[in-house]
């Protein structure tokens, strides 16, 4: 996993075999997966589940994350193997680690969820952070990056502490340094979905960039950088960025 870096587009089995569609070749449906992850500090013993009253107690700390993704590849596969291949040529997470402690200022009351959680996933107090986050997109042709989704860490249904007690439910033994990631964070409106699947409903609606492009994926020379920060009182929090570029496939 890294923090910045060029994203060759993966090689998978993209169409069903047939007699005239190659079974492999380079992804034509290539996404970004806007997302944060947390670190695991103190580890919980092999077959010893950790209550989710006991989450933040095995949590050191936050990055951001980008689950770069083939969505062409991810198709054929995840039908009957789930997402394999299609997430698994590259990870990209932000350049420094966020304490939790560095986070209490901006903790926030969980959502109401419905349909409400199953009794060892539910807290009495359970909580998120405000954190904002952003996705910027850069053409070659682009002179600047332009700023493609908009959203917030409070949009995920599912919060840390519910993530981690489900992990660790069947009894999965965590590491010091273990990363857990939070899967896309999209938000109610149209420009706070986290990836190129949602905002453009699956390359149905193009994106329509100041340069005069339109995206339905991403594409060769595109760099993609997330972002993400905490307003305090006269202070920011900042996550820093992760940014990478595409490059076509040898």
């Amino acid at each position: 996993m890294i923090s910045g870096t060029d994203v060759r587009r993966p090689k998978g089995q993209i169409k069903p075999p047939d007699a005239s569609a190659p079974l492999f070749g380079p992804t034509k449906s290539l996404d970004y997966e806007l997302e944060m992850a947390f670190l695991i500090g103190p580890p919980n013993s092999l077959g010893e589940p950790v209550p989710i009253d006991r989450a933040v107690d095995h949590i050191f700390g936050f990055v951001l994350m980008n689950d770069w993704s083939a969505r062409d590849v991810q198709t054929w596969e995840y039908q009957p193997l789930g997402p394999f291949l299609a997430k698994n040529f590259c990870t990209s997470i932000s350049p420094w680690v966020v304490t939790f402690e560095a986070l209490e200022p901006f903790r926030k009351p969980l959502p109401p969820q419905d349909p409400e959680p199953l009794p060892y996933l539910h807290a009495k107090n359970d909580f998120t952070f405000d954190i904002q986050l952003e996705a910027h997109l850069q053409t070659t042709k682009m002179q600047a990056p332009h700023i493609i989704t908009r959203t917030n860490l409070q949009n995920l249904y599912w919060s840390i502490s519910q993530q981690l007690a489900h992990h660790t439910v069947g009894g999965c033994n965590l590491q010091p340094g273990d990363l857990l990631a939070s899967g896309t964070i999209s938000g109610p409106t149209e420009e706070s979905r986290g990836c190129m699947l949602e905002l453009t409903w699956r390359g149905a609606n193009p994106l329509n960039l100041p340069s005069g492009e339109t995206r339905k994926w991403l594409e060769d020379g595109d760099t993609l950088t997330i972002t993400g920060w905490c307003n305090g009182d006269g202070y920011r929090v900042g996550f820093g960025e992760v940014s990478g570029r595409v490059i076509a496939p040898s």
